[in-house]
């Protein structure tokens, strides 16, 4: 019976420690907040901004994340050109567009995502 209980306390002083992947379940929380709360949202803003800029197209009133206006007069893969004044056109490049003339803009100041 003494054999019994010293088998007993060894069992249970075995069993008293967290397994593997108990854990891994800590760090899987951390991972799983970090996903959804800076992740997924930033993903989301980013694939806004791209679509945004894919659909520029001439004629459209648009603001630069520098703050200049103008009215896009050609459109290529890489860049736009804008009218800024009469018989002033400069190129820029396409993700310097920030959004739309009288809207909220859709790329944040400086260009960032």
């Amino acid at each position: 019976m003494h054999h019994a209980f010293e088998f007993f306390l060894f069992a249970a002083a075995g069993s008293g420690q967290p397994s593997g992947l108990i854990q891994f379940v800590p760090f899987a929380i951390i991972l799983a907040i970090f996903y959804f709360l800076i992740l997924l949202p930033m993903k989301r803003r980013q694939k806004k901004i791209q679509t945004f800029q894919e659909a520029l197209k001439v004629g459209d009133k648009v603001i630069m994340t520098s703050g200049i206006y103008g009215l896009i007069t050609r459109v290529t893969d890489k860049s736009v050109q804008l009218q800024i004044a009469d018989k002033v056109r400069i190129e820029v490049a396409r993700h310097a567009v920030a959004g739309y003339q009288g809207q909220d803009p859709v790329v944040t100041e400086g260009g960032s995502l």
